[in-house]
């Protein structure tokens, strides 16, 4: 069974016609009336009986034509759908991103974007990098935002800019009044890190451990806005990325810049080699900034 067989019998169906029925689909009557035998023959039954003025659907044709309507209606919304997505009318994307990056990095661009395409919408997930690389692998998701490093053969890795990690410091803290503040200053101090299974506390940690600096960490937690209130308290210090300091809010810490060395992550977009990103996220990918002050 062919879809011009569906739209064949439709036609004659309408208009009662085997010649009108040929020239609205475009095709010798011949052709058309061959096409409509071989799908007779396929289902066993006669679809019309023909009558020297006019064609007339049998009871089994009757049954038929319904069905063949919505099954052309269906192929052709899929077709408009189809379209329409390519052009960016309506569709779906989604868009995984980690939790220290999403409330910071997509308001601005998940607006610009949608201002152009209104049709589209935007789905976010956010989880840890290792849950949306899974994702990505699995083709859940368009594509991820997240920080190295990402070491996955089957993943194509693009970076988008790399960020300054800040100190964080509790109100009247000592080393608020250094002109500089060196990674060795840290010595000692108690840490506030995310939890196990977040990058970023994995980063903070590491930078740590890269240099020798012997820390106590005192807590940790899920989210960014709940260690910066605990750096507040001034239960400790903290390294947070650039684009979440609270620079235009009251009780927020006191942020400085770590010289020799400075710490910085890099973030980067992800996707699996064998599945690149449809126009919609390259275009959302577009509205993403390059760099982050």
């Amino acid at each position: 069974m062919e879809m011009h067989q569906l739209r064949y019998v439709v036609a004659v169906a309408r208009t009662r016609n085997f010649s009108r029925a040929a020239e609205q689909c475009h095709v010798s009557q011949p052709s058309l009336s061959q096409q409509i035998q071989k799908l007779e023959d396929e289902l066993g039954e006669r679809l019309f009986d023909r009558m020297k003025r006019a064609v007339k659907l049998t009871p089994q044709g009757e049954t038929f034509l319904p069905r063949a309507m919505r099954i052309l209606e269906e192929a052709d919304a899929a077709k408009r759908e189809a379209s329409d997505a390519r052009s960016l009318l309506r569709g779906t994307m989604t868009v995984g991103v980690l939790p220290t990056i999403a409330p910071y990095l997509l308001p601005d661009a998940i607006s610009s974007f949608t201002k152009k395409f209104p049709g589209v919408q935007i789905v976010v997930q956010e989880d840890t990098t290792a849950r949306l690389l899974k994702l990505a692998l699995a083709c859940e998701i368009d594509f991820a935002l997240a920080s190295r490093p990402i070491r996955d053969e089957r993943l194509e890795v693009r970076e988008l800019f790399s960020e300054e990690l800040l100190l964080a410091l509790p109100p009247g803290h000592p080393l608020i009044r250094k002109r500089t503040v060196n990674a060795n200053d840290l010595v000692g101090e108690r840490l506030i890190v995310m939890q196990e299974g977040h990058c970023l506390g994995d980063q903070v940690l590491g930078f740590c451990d890269r240099h020798d600096l012997h820390h106590h960490i005192s807590f940790r937690s899920a989210q960014l806005e709940t260690i910066q209130s605990l750096v507040c308290a001034g239960l400790g210090i903290s390294l947070i990325p650039a684009m979440a300091a609270q620079r235009d809010r009251k009780h927020v810490p006191e942020y400085r810049s770590l010289h020799s060395p400075k710490p910085s992550r890099q973030i980067v977009t992800v996707w699996p080699k064998q599945r690149p990103p449809g126009r919609a996220a390259c275009e959302f990918l577009k509205t993403v900034p390059t760099s982050f002050k």
